[in-house]
């Protein structure tokens, strides 16, 4: 088991109350992690010393942001195994995801260290005479990032990178479910040398989320506040936000749909499809839900996606290597094994994997879904995944678009022109053809539609997220007033 503590203004803290919570291992309960229930107060604290330390780094020049944003980068990735491990003991993710995210977040840092020098403007014509006018980004203040567990050293990265880049200062409200390796990434940043302040971290109990939060968002400093996490949480994120009127970017569920066109190659869209799927046990946002097949090659596709899929390997990620480790809780558990039974109740064939008694899930397929059926339409954010059989293109994206939410998404034909134009059909925030739903890139704009939520995160949209954009004039010659 580990302790950690909170950061405020460069401090190691415990809750003022002196209270705290355990994050237990998901496959024994053993406790993984001990960390600070912090009050509103405490958060109020977070808040009031990014407040402080403001002034001093929204004027700090971007090389110097940059050289501290690369410096926490290589901190981050010399703790490679430490951060395997933590995610092993809090959330049961393999080596394998934790080493992504690790790899990721250092690549998230470093592109946001690029970004220092990419903050501009522009000059705007101007009907009046003399005039200079101008379009200028500035930082806009305190940023509130709320990092779920899922991905957790991208997305918690993610949460702060682009907003320090741009000059802002951030709280990181780290995931009631993997304390420790949200801490991890603050400490990299601490040891990197930012100033006292400008990143803060507080934890909390999960009872206590809502008060914490509220009571940061409510707070005048804070100027941008971003999400990711479920649609349910998102919503309640919204609405705080709304009324305190805080810009926020939300970044939500998904039902990612794959689909497979009748000149797909299916070998490629069999692999794209498992590691979509099946990485980190499906518990990814862009996680591959639904997969979309042509009647035309569905028999070919199903018996080569489920041999993959029975082929791979499940087991505790403490004691070896494995593709699928333990899913976060019993609770995902009894969700897949819910949306199981109604499917096969309901007519769908199980062809791969099936019910599970405990945390330790493998792949399964389920195929012959159809629209009566749970798990056509809710998101199973485990490794149970569906196949709905369709007839030509239109069907095929009438199915892919058959949903509430529209985050990732993927196209495989051979066809690159008609595959091109089935993607800008779908009604989702991104789309790969030929690719897996499962992808990031720092300097990509990355979200959603519909129910998962709105807003960009990266590059250049993210320096339109977390800047303000000032119209400011300079008059260069005398004015002519009519009075």
């Amino acid at each position: 088991m580990t302790t950690i503590s909170m950061l405020i203004d460069g401090e190691r803290r415990q809750a003022a109350n002196g209270a705290s919570f355990e994050r237990r291992n998901p496959l024994d309960g053993s406790v993984a992690t001990r960390a600070p229930a912090a009050t509103p107060g405490d958060a109020v604290a977070a808040v009031e010393a990014a407040q402080r330390a403001f002034a001093a780094w929204s004027h700090t020049g971007p090389g110097e942001r940059r050289a501290l944003l690369q410096k926490a980068a290589h901190a981050l990735e010399a703790r490679s195994e430490a951060f395997v491990q933590a995610m092993a003991r809090e959330t049961g993710a393999s080596a394998m995801w934790a080493g992504f995210n690790v790899h990721l977040a250092a690549g998230i840092l470093a592109e946001a260290a690029a970004l220092t020098t990419q903050i501009g403007g522009e000059i705007i014509p101007s009907d009046v005479p003399g005039s200079l006018a101008m379009g200028v980004r500035q930082a806009a203040g305190v940023v509130l990032g709320i990092a779920p567990w899922n991905a957790p050293v991208i997305l918690a990265t993610r949460a702060i990178a682009t907003p320090l880049a741009c000059g802002n200062t951030v709280v990181l409200k780290g995931s009631e479910l993997c304390p420790e390796t949200h801490a991890l990434i603050i400490e990299a940043l601490d040891d990197a040398g930012l100033p006292p302040g400008v990143v803060n971290f507080v934890t909390n109990a999960p009872a206590d989320a809502g008060a914490v939060v509220e009571a940061m968002v409510a707070h005048p400093a804070v100027r941008r506040v971003n999400f990711t996490g479920s649609t349910r949480v998102g919503r309640l994120i919204a609405q705080t936000c709304a009324r305190y009127l805080k810009p926020v970017v939300l970044e939500l569920g998904g039902k990612a749909p794959l689909v497979v066109l009748d000149d797909a190659d299916i070998e490629a869209a069999v692999n794209a499809a498992a590691f979509g799927a099946f990485a980190n046990s499906g518990q990814i946002c862009m996680s591959t839900e639904r997969i979309v097949v042509d009647a035309a090659v569905a028999d070919d596709f199903v018996s080569r996606f489920a041999a993959k899929a029975a082929s791979l390997p499940v087991g505790d990620p403490r004691q070896g290597p494995v593709v699928l480790g333990s899913v976060v809780d019993m609770a995902t558990v009894e969700r897949c094994n819910a949306l199981i039974d109604d499917a096969l109740a309901k007519g769908a064939r199980l062809v791969c994997g099936g019910r599970a008694d405990s945390t330790l899930m493998g792949a399964t397929v389920l195929d012959h879904v159809t629209p009566e059926m749970r798990i056509y339409r809710e998101e199973s954010f485990g490794p149970v995944k569906a196949v709905v059989r369709v007839s030509g293109v239109e069907a095929a994206i009438a199915t892919a678009n058959d949903n509430e939410f529209g985050l990732s998404s993927a196209v495989f034909g051979r066809d690159i022109a008609r595959a091109w134009n089935v993607a800008r059909r779908i009604e989702a925030g991104i789309c790969h053809v030929n690719g897996p739903t499962v992808h990031d890139e720092a300097q990509m704009p990355f979200g959603g539609v519909k129910d998962s939520g709105y807003g960009r995160f990266g590059g250049k949209a993210g320096v339109e997220a977390f800047t303000e954009l000032r119209w400011i004039t300079l008059q260069t010659a005398p004015r002519h007033y009519p009075f």
